[in-house]
């Protein structure tokens, strides 16, 4: 076996056989290997596993029609700390102005609402003026209000022997509440929670480094947002199908929906009268007594090439309309023939 010698200051020798040297030596050599590049990890429950699920859901649902509610969003606002100065108001909110704008496209995407704006109404209107159009204003449903409440960063750090870690994590939180635009009752109220980060590691000093990354921000409002619109999909999705008479031409009955909607020939609706509304010694408000089932009518045929104006021709299958106007009836889905 070689030995090496090696001197110290006090003019003792010690030995170190030559296996120790090339074991120490490849230890080394191990530990400087270069680690992995920086990833970005989703929430536990990212936005691609979400969307998978609806579709998922959608695959196993009955065909059924679906009614777009006509819907608008109102004041989506920052609430918390995070982008907040002197030198900025209420009317420059950028944070606010991209919650809002991620959540309307997302409204629009899940295909179940009619989604107006409100939010920039007022350069519409302005854009109407240049060419001397009038802006024809659709009222809606109901409207969404909510704001960002929850808001902010935070580094997590390892350190080991020979190791160390960091992990950037962006944690964002939405709420938002529906309103009745007739009453101004809040009847749903929700939220939304998302996180995003990106970890780093070094062994030795040799490693991945990163610095800020704004995109994390984007990414946790973004998550928070869908998971919101998705339970506001749930409550409404469970809410009854109706639409109204347009117009009735002997047999022929006209009722708003149509092929956007889900609505196909065959499908069959029950016609009743709008109950009437009494006001509730209880609570003070307007309640609306049960109507009464009238009529059974089969659609024909559809009409119409755009969301706004779509409709479909029915005929009368049993019962009779006769001594009731349009605005006295509504039409509830009952299933295809």
């Amino acid at each position: 076996m070689i030995k090496v010698s090696c001197v110290f200051p006090k003019q003792k020798l010690c030995h170190v056989t030559k296996p120790l040297l090339i074991i120490l030596a490849a230890g080394l050599t191990a530990c400087a290997v270069q680690a992995p590049p920086v990833a970005q990890k989703d929430a536990p429950q990212s936005l691609a596993t979400q969307k998978a699920a609806q579709q998922a859901v959608a695959s196993q649902a009955p065909a059924t029609p679906t009614l777009k509610r006509k819907i608008a969003l109102g004041r989506i606002t920052n609430e918390t700390s995070y982008g907040q100065s002197l030198l900025r108001d209420r009317h420059d909110d950028p944070l606010g102005k991209q919650v809002t704008d991620l959540m309307s496209k997302a409204l629009t995407e899940s295909g179940a609402y009619l989604v107006f704006e409100r939010p920039d109404i007022g350069r519409i209107q302005a854009e109407g003026r240049l060419t001397d159009t009038k802006l024809n204003i659709v009222g809606v449903d109901a409207l969404i209000i909510g704001s960002l409440t929850e808001f902010g960063r935070k580094a997590i750090g390892a350190t080991g022997f020979v190791s160390s870690s960091k992990r950037q994590v962006a944690f964002a939180k939405v709420d938002i509440r529906v309103v009745d635009v007739n009453t101004g009752h809040v009847f749903f109220a929700t939220s939304g929670a998302g996180e995003a980060s990106t970890e780093t590691a070094s062994t030795f000093g040799f490693g991945s480094q990163a610095g800020y990354d704004g995109t994390l921000n984007d990414a946790a409002i973004r998550q928070a947002v869908a998971e919101a619109i998705n339970r506001l999909s749930v409550e409404m999705s469970g809410r009854p199908w109706q639409t109204y008479l347009l117009k009735v031409d002997g047999y022929r009955v006209f009722i708003g929906g149509g092929k956007s909607q889900g609505v196909k020939p065959g499908m069959q609706f029950s016609v009743q009268t709008q109950g009437e509304q009494v006001k509730s010694p209880q609570t003070g408000a307007m309640v609306t007594l049960p109507g009464q089932a009238i009529a059974q009518i089969r659609v024909d045929a559809l009409f119409g090439d755009s969301e706004l104006n779509e409709g479909a021709v029915a005929s009368i299958a049993s019962g009779s309309l006769a001594g009731y106007k349009p605005e006295q009836l509504l039409i509830r889905f009952e299933g295809a023939k």
